[in-house]
């Protein structure tokens, strides 16, 4: 196939293409598996690519000598809520060679191939497949050597300009398409040579299948189909969250422990859901702190509301109570795919009571998670998930699950100079700008390219009829303060253009040279106090700008001018991450927000002796992050810097044994 050769973009075994129509992936592989065992393995799309709705054999043909040729109908879902599901029909042939290999060969039908073709489904958007299929070859000495090619026509024009990398993308296709198939064979043939080994009374197989029905409630939700009984609600005059609802008693059909459905009083589900265009933030370090820090965004008071509706007796709280107490997590491991690029655990919510009216909801929960794409080592990683649904603490087999989670799946990189390139924008606003505001690729500045991401949030809840409203209202607000924390998160994680040790800081607007500050800032100190501010054989130039910045303790200036607030011009890493921000948006805080109330009489009582002493000692105390976090320090240092004129330029802080409270 045209432009099918390794190169930069290769991913282990896997090769992506950049040069042909479409988008398109191939790879190659050995499985411990006779090749006659791995057809209908692949043709099973269902079991292994995350994103097929449906796949309809509608008539199958023999050809004798084991040949068959099929039609061949499927759906696969829309990755966010803001761009149409897609669907397929296609022609599929199966043959042997000669020499025992086997070979699957599939490409759309359409009217200019001759062939039949389907009706358009509605809320679908059909799709090209050009030629791909599989290569299963017997090896030597037993197993197979397995070949797969995917090439797709993802029709990127009828989506939004600013997903269409979604639909252009290669990686993405070799993801979750091409490498999920090999590792899923992989899976199969480890697990039947009994090479896994798995804790607990549970089969593969039946972890295999939690896994695909979180992933599946999660898609139902995120595309909200109608023939699935999905109808949107109207808004409340802002249309950043969407609310869907689902009456049909058909949801929850399949668990013999589920009687919601039944209960007169059942209204259905309802869904909330929004998305986000994310800027500088890598998928796997978002999914990754979602995961281990819950309490960053959750609300305990949700958690109660969601164990509850799926009990027998439900709905004992009529609606969730937000700002419950707070609660801690353990992790417990269920199993883990081959490569690790997933894992199926158990969380335990651990409610911990500080008042007699708060012990009898405080009390443990439990949520069945499937995580995937956070280890950033696995070759091929690009999409990050992490999806949950609460469980009770004994959930059989076949438990209802109402999953409910985040996605985050990268854009290509695109240029943006501007100072917004670490803020999160709100996807839905970016949409609005058209094709007009899209910078053309002769624009783009290589050296200062940012990773941007869309993030797709989906929560579910159950709901009684009477209860329908307040339930609406509760999860709208919910999924807000949800994207508000997402917001402060990506915010504070962003990796700040000095993460790297051998990066130097950019000079901000007006400002002095970033090493020309740091000789100033070390030498104001030492002029004022007598002591080093870095090691005693602290050499000169950039080296000092380099021990600056990592400094352990937290150091920052801010502005001196009359009659104007002082705002903060630089910070070293740690000043960063006891502030929570990045150097872009250092320049939007002002030193009395961070300050607390006894901080602001102790500095106004100290600032006339700084600056005719040219310091002082602040005694320990408690500051706020611009994340409203509030920290302490044993100490604080305030100085004068002054300039080579020995003129006041700014006013240093170093805040000593810091942490969050």
């Amino acid at each position: 196939m045209i432009g099918m050769k390794p190169g930069p973009d290769s991913i282990g075994i896997v090769a992506v293409s950049r040069n042909c129509s479409g988008v398109a992936a191939r790879a190659c592989g050995l499985v411990s598996l006779e090749p006659t065992k791995v057809p209908e393995i692949l043709k099973d799309r269902i079991s292994w690519f995350r994103d097929c709705r449906s796949l309809d054999v509608v008539s199958a043909i023999p050809a004798g000598n084991g040949r068959t040729i099929e039609l061949v109908y499927m759906q696969i879902y829309a990755p966010t809520t803001l761009a149409s599901a897609r669907d397929f029909w296609t022609l599929r042939y199966t043959t042997s060679l000669e020499d025992g290999s086997l070979v699957i060969c599939e490409r759309s039908l359409a009217s200019s191939t001759g062939g039949p073709t389907a009706p358009p489904a509605s809320c679908f958007v059909r799709t090209e497949m050009l030629p791909s299929g599989y290569l299963i070859r017997p090896c030597e000495g037993g197993g197979s050597i397995i070949h797969i090619v995917d090439h797709i026509d993802f029709d990127s024009c009828s989506v939004p300009e600013v997903l269409r990398p979604l639909y252009e993308s290669s990686k993405i296709l070799a993801q979750k398409m091409t490498m999920a198939a090999l590792r899923h064979i992989r899976q199969i043939a480890q697990e039947t040579n009994g090479e896994i080994q798995y804790s607990g009374s549970r089969q593969p197989a039946v972890l295999r299948s939690l896994s695909q029905r979180l992933c599946r409630g999660f898609n139902d939700a995120v595309n909200g189909f109608v023939d699935d009984g999905w109808s949107i609600m109207g808004s409340d005059g802002v249309e950043d969250v969407t609310i869907a609802i689902n009456s049909s008693p058909t949801k929850f059909i399949g668990s013999q422990y589920n009687n919601l459905s039944m209960l007169s009083t059942y209204g259905g589900v309802l869904c909330a859901r929004a998305s986000m265009l994310l800027q500088n933030v890598p998928p796997a370090l978002l999914v990754r702190f979602l995961r281990e820090h819950r309490s960053e965004w959750a609300d305990y008071g949700v958690d109660v509301y969601s164990a509850d509706s799926l009990k027998a007796s439900p709905y004992a709280v009529p609606c969730a109570k937000t700002g419950g107490f707070p609660s801690s997590q353990v992790i417990l491991p269920l199993a883990q795919t081959v490569e690790n690029e997933e894992s199926l655990e158990v969380v335990r919510l651990e409610g911990h009571a500080f008042s007699p009216e708060d012990i009898a909801l405080s009390r443990d929960m439990y949520l069945l998670q499937l995580c995937s794409g956070i280890d950033e080592t696995t070759s091929g990683a690009t999409c990050a998930q992490l999806v949950f649904a609460p469980i009770d603490e004994s959930f059989g087999d076949d438990a209802p699950l109402l999953p409910s989670g985040f996605r985050v799946i990268p854009l290509e990189p695109k240029s943006d100079g501007g100072p917004t390139a670490n803020r999160t924008l709100d996807l839905a606003s970016a949409l609005e700008v058209g094709h007009g505001g899209a910078r053309s690729s002769g624009e783009a500045d290589v050296a200062n390219q940012n990773v941007r991401s869309v993030l797709t949030i989906a929560f579910q809840f159950t709901f009684e009829n009477h209860y329908r409203d307040s339930v609406v209202a509760m999860a709208r607000q919910y999924v807000r303060s949800i994207v508000g924390s997402v917001q402060r998160v990506a915010m504070a994680i962003s990796p700040s253009p000095l993460h790297s040790s051998h990066l130097v800081p950019k000079s901000l607007p007006g400002s002095p040279e970033a090493v020309t500050l740091a000789r100033w800032i070390c030498r104001s100190f030492s002029v004022h106090t007598g002591g080093e501010l870095l090691q005693a054989d602290s050499p000169a130039g950039d080296a000092v700008l380099k021990q600056l910045w990592h400094h352990t303790d937290a150091i920052m200036c801010c502005s001196v001018k009359a009659n104007a607030s002082a705002v903060f011009t630089f910070a070293n890493q740690a000043g960063l991450d006891m502030l929570e921000t990045t150097l872009v948006a250092l320049q939007d805080i002002m030193l009395e927000k961070i300050l607390d109330e006894a901080g602001r009489k102790i500095l106004l009582s100290e600032f006339s002796k700084i600056m005719h002493q040219g310091f002082a000692y602040l005694p320990a105390g408690v500051c706020v992050s611009s994340m409203g976090r509030p920290v302490s320090y044993d100490q604080a240092i305030a100085w004068k810097v002054l300039n080579d004129e020995d003129s006041n330029h700014c006013l240093a802080f170093m805040f000593m044994n810091w942490s969050f409270v």
